[in-house]
């Protein structure tokens, strides 16, 4: 609980084009850390404005999104200007295959996680990505 307890507080951008599995996630999110904000953005595109616009402390990728994927977005969010391209990114994907996984690192994503993901794996892999940046 503790690792929770030292998130207090963080920004987090998740993108991801199904409204259920957005509601979960944002769900679980509040119950495990205190003053959490948890943005979504329905696809890619939403997802590199939102971070062109705001400030976020992690973001969690879904691959497989219509208009621009995960991986594109991602790439998109590396190529920009300033220190917003270093937010830490976690992909979460459905499919979990070598091939997948080398591509998400290829794009310039930090880690990655299966879903359904368990909600105290996503915790420890979101300090690990925040306290490793700083």
């Amino acid at each position: 609980a503790n690792i929770a307890n030292q998130l207090k507080g963080v920004r987090i951008l998740l993108a991801e084009d199904n409204a259920f599995n957005a509601v979960v996630a944002r769900e679980e999110l509040e119950d495990a850390i205190e003053e959490v904000t948890v943005v979504v953005a329905e696809n890619g595109a939403i997802a590199v404005e939102q971070i062109i616009q705001n400030s976020f402390d992690l973001i969690l990728m879904d691959i497989q999104m219509p208009v621009m994927n995960g991986y594109e977005a991602t790439k998109g969010i590396r190529e920009l200007e300033d220190e917003k391209s270093k937010t830490p990114i976690i992909a979460m994907t459905a499919n979990v295959m070598k091939e997948e996984v080398d591509m998400c690192y290829k794009a310039g994503m930090n880690d990655f996680i299966g879903k359904p993901f368990e909600t105290e794996e996503l915790i420890q892999k979101i300090y690990k990505q925040i306290h490793d940046q700083a």
